[in-house]
């Protein structure tokens, strides 16, 4: 039964945070022999790992099946150097190492897995899950921690944290229905709250992205919680800045973000290699850069605004033989694109403020305020008939010339899964404070932890940010197993 504050007074292990990282830390704490605890300040347990579609790994079982032959030194080479050695090499060699065993221990927990896939130019390293996030926790992970003796406490928050002179810990727990409050004690502590994409503050402290144009996609839940309580009991902070940026995004006041995740009309606007303009109507950028989703939010951040150009050719073309690229799993890459006419008509039905429709290039652009648009245009479909981008160098299968009305502008915001970073950790998941010693008893996971990635999230393995999560939480879990001994 799952209460608003903890049955008990005293656990050998608090988690706070019901994702991935969480569930995995406190279901291989109580498989240890540790009393656990799941704190989880919403109602509904599992956070932004519901929504997601599967994680990496290496020399799996699933990828030796099928023949996928992808190196794990490599892998961490490329991700390191990606990452300007601001990532933790330690930290990936053992992320890597134990990748294929995650997937193992995935499906000893009940999950089950669909298939092994790349996404844009990356290595098949995408282990698809059944039911997505959302079944992993909610078939297997939560099921078996409680199954086990676990406890799970909903709308309850984790407010403060002290660090006593025994090195024990007092957790401040609030029922977030009627506010009371509980100080729990706890032999150590596992933060696996996910960031802090959804707190305005800190973001604008800790990052400096314009926030306007960000369209987060998560739980909501992503607070910084963590970081805070561990930043109060000396931890250094470490890492903060990152934000996960997937490239172009319709916002719409009347719409839930995580809504357009599905949606055709989206992906066909924001994910494709055509045709980007900024503010003054001018391309910026080999718009080939959607093949990874992080470098592609990268460049539409560099302009101050940016739309897509579509002309009613290539809405077609993606009609009858697919897209150019997808989103994930929720519309896959080559696929039909069988709703996008019927969803691109609704909004302009709608006047939704994201999407322009002329008949003319000219009409287009005094409808858009670009006055440039026309003679970008004319170029590009110039450099399309001659079979070579001059300007950025754009493969020649991208060039689809602008030439058959009506035509449409997408006016594009910056799509954001999630912070990474805020707490540096050995390779044990163990927090370090302001001297580089570790915290004993104190252990970060998943998205609160840095040594992952630098200012950019590396696309290019997909999967590695719920794989660090599960892997993450999995360590810290084992790491808290041998401390309490």
């Amino acid at each position: 039964m799952k209460m608003s504050l903890p049955k008990e007074d005293q656990y050998d292990v608090v988690v706070v945070g019901s994702g991935a990282a969480g569930f995995s830390a406190g279901l291989t704490a109580v498989q240890g022999g540790s009393k656990t605890m799941v704190l989880e300040k919403g109602r509904a347990t599992g956070g932004s790992s519901n929504y997601t579609e599967g994680l990496f790994a290496v020399n799996s079982s699933l990828q030796k099946a099928k023949g996928i032959k992808v190196s794990g030194t490599e892998v961490l080479k490329e991700e390191v150097e990606y990452s300007q050695y601001k990532a933790d090499a330690r930290i990936w060699r053992n992320y890597v190492d134990g990748s294929a065993e995650n997937v193992d221990w995935l499906q000893e927990q009940g999950v089950e897995f669909e298939r092994v896939q790349a996404m844009g130019a990356g290595e098949a390293t995408w282990h698809i899950y059944k039911g997505m996030g959302d079944a992993v926790i909610h078939q297997a992970l939560q099921p078996r921690f409680e199954a086990v003796g676990g406890e799970v406490v909903t709308s309850a928050a984790a407010v403060n944290l002290v660090r006593q002179a025994d090195q024990t810990f007092v957790v401040t727990v609030r029922d977030e229905a009627n506010q009371d409050v509980k100080a729990v004690h706890a032999r150590a502590v596992i933060l696996a709250t996910g960031g802090y994409l959804n707190n305005p503050e800190m973001m604008a402290e800790e990052t400096n992205y314009d926030l306007s144009r960000l369209e987060t996609v998560s739980s909501g839940k992503g607070t910084g919680d963590g970081l805070r309580m561990a930043w109060q009991v000396g931890a250094r902070k470490y890492g903060t800045g990152m934000a996960m940026l997937f490239g172009g995004y319709l916002s719409d006041p009347e719409t839930p973000s995580f809504k357009f995740m599905s949606s055709q009309m989206n992906v066909a606007a924001g994910q494709q290699p055509l045709l980007w303009v900024n503010e003054n109507g001018e391309r910026f950028v080999n718009e080939e850069v959607v093949y990874n989703f992080s470098q592609a939010g990268n460049a539409l951040y560099t302009q101050a605004e940016v739309y897509s150009i579509l002309d009613q050719g290539v809405i077609d073309k993606m009609i009858t033989e697919g897209n150019f690229m997808g989103l994930g799993v929720y519309v896959l890459r080559g696929q039909k694109m069988d709703t996008l006419q019927e969803e691109i008509d609704a909004a302009v039905a709608a006047d939704k403020t994201f999407i322009f429709k002329a008949d003319s290039i000219e009409e287009l652009a005094k409808k858009m305020g670009l006055a440039q648009l026309p003679a970008t245009i004319s170029r590009y479909n110039r450099d399309a008939a001659q079979g070579e981008d001059r300007e950025f160098g754009k493969p020649v299968e991208y060039m689809q010339p602008v030439t058959q009305g009506p035509f449409y502008g997408f006016k594009l915001n910056i799509g954001a899964f999630c912070t990474m970073g805020g707490l540096q950790v050995t390779p044990q998941n163990e927090v370090r404070d302001e001297q580089g010693q570790v915290i004993p008893g104190l252990y970060a996971v998943g998205n609160d932890a840095a040594g992952l990635t630098g200012d950019t999230y590396g696309p290019n393995m997909p999967g590695t940010c719920v794989g660090y999560a599960i892997y993450s939480g999995r360590n810290a879990g084992q790491q808290v197993t041998e401390y309490l001994r």
